[in-house]
């Protein structure tokens, strides 16, 4: 296992292939660091799916409203959590792979539960999405996520846990 420096400011991402240790950045994105943290604690996103997952580009989840088996998964991606929006917190940090990225509408200021992993280097995200977190082991596990916009079997997450509470 990763050696978890800060396990109030980290997460675990239990996937079908193994667990995914992220990272997050408090100092760089507070905000949506605790929001992370706060519906990982609430259980909101256990059995999320990847509802937009694109080769060599990014594996998008988070739709808490509409992402469950059970739910709506034809409007993932539509919905957020019953939070407010966050405002961005941009920052210097490129979009590289295994970055955590904040999913958004049209309007920067729209970011709610919503998020993804880059694939690759993205650099053409930068400034335009909040970075609040980096993968630091399982990105393998990143990788299998099954393809699609939706995948016709999506992958989800079967548990999101803050280490501290692990």
């Amino acid at each position: 296992m990763a050696e978890i420096k800060d396990p109030e400011n980290t997460i675990l991402m239990e996937l079908q292939a193994g667990t995914v240790v992220i990272e997050l950045m408090p100092d760089v994105a507070p905000k949506h660091t605790e929001r992370m943290k706060e519906l990982a604690r609430d259980g909101a996103y256990d059995g999320v799916v990847f509802h937009r997952v694109i080769e060599g580009f990014m594996a998008q989840t988070g739709d808490v409203a509409n992402g469950k088996e059970g739910g709506n998964l034809r409007a993932a991606g539509t919905g957020g959590s019953d939070k407010p929006d966050l405002p961005a917190e941009f920052s210097k940090l490129p979009h590289d792979r295994g970055t955590l990225g904040a999913a958004r509408s049209q309007n920067p200021n729209s970011a709610n539960s919503q998020f993804f992993i880059n694939f690759s280097d993205n650099h053409f995200l930068n400034g335009q999405y909040t970075v609040y977190g980096r993968v630091i082991e399982g990105m393998e596990h990143v990788d299998a996520i099954t393809r699609g916009e939706p995948p016709a079997n999506p992958d989800k997450m079967i548990s999101v846990k803050v280490a501290a509470d692990a």
